[in-house]
């Protein structure tokens, strides 16, 4: 049984991205997203996306429309939708998020988002095939 405490993991890690967990369907990942940061506008075709926000502030763009986020709140992300959530608020934003299919090599850690970045550029954080 893979389990995990959110708050726990989120306190000992303050990475930009840290996959928890990869199955053959869907991926675990935990991200932290600093003071004044964001994901980036994104697109993933392929993959649903389903976002859990631990703690922290922040705002949601899905399809261009905005709302804020905070702890305990979801958003879903269907595949072949444009989106970023940026931190808002004074403490670093962390968020879980889970891809169907898998989006990231498993058990990839990204210290920042311009490792995160400069990897997924270089074809260095590919999900299992």
């Amino acid at each position: 049984m893979e389990h995990f405490s959110i708050a726990t993991v989120a306190e000992q890690s303050a990475d930009f991205r840290r996959v928890l967990w990869t199955g053959e369907h869907t991926q675990l990942v935990i991200m932290t997203i600093p003071v004044g940061g964001e994901i980036g506008v994104e697109k993933h075709d392929e993959n649903d996306q389903i976002l859990t926000f631990v703690s922290g502030a922040g705002e949601a763009t899905v399809s261009g429309k905005k709302k804020a986020v905070g702890a305990g709140d979801l958003v879903v992300v269907p595949a072949g939708t444009t989106h970023n959530f940026v931190n808002t608020g004074p403490n670093p934003l962390v968020l879980t998020t889970v891809y169907g299919p898998p989006d990231h090599a498993p058990g990839a850690v990204h210290a920042t988002k311009q490792e995160a970045d400069a990897l997924e550029e270089a074809g260095k954080d590919e999900p299992p095939s």
